[in-house]
């Protein structure tokens, strides 16, 4: 992943992205560079417009969460409607002091 940083590092910076500049800016970050991957990386990118590649990665995320808080908002609406047709049901917990007591006794000595 830090390959992918320096790459981004040296675009927003409008550096070229080459081998040097790369494993500079790695080095730089104290990693310990593999030739390989530098090499890889820069033919990957070589016709890559890297400002539109982050400005459509950045939709994909706005977009799920919009459809995220649409379902959100559908299954409030769902749990509001079950709450009130099940309003009628008698409350059965039982509020029984000793048992709450007995549960933490020992949680005060635990923390002082």
């Amino acid at each position: 992943m830090e390959y992918v940083y320096a790459a981004l590092i040296l675009n927003e910076t409008d550096e070229e992205l080459n081998e040097d500049n790369i494993t500079d800016v790695l080095e730089a970050a104290g990693v310990d560079v593999e030739e390989s991957r530098v090499k890889a990386l820069v033919a990957a990118l070589e016709d890559v417009d890297i400002d539109e590649a982050v400005s459509e990665a950045a939709a994909v995320p706005a977009a799920g969460a919009a459809a995220a808080g649409a379902a959100g908002a559908a299954a409030a609406d769902e749990d509001e409607e079950e709450v009130e047709e099940t309003s009628d049901v008698p409350d059965t917990t039982d509020d029984d002091d000793d048992d709450d007591e007995a549960s933490g006794e020992g949680l005060g000595e635990l923390f002082g």
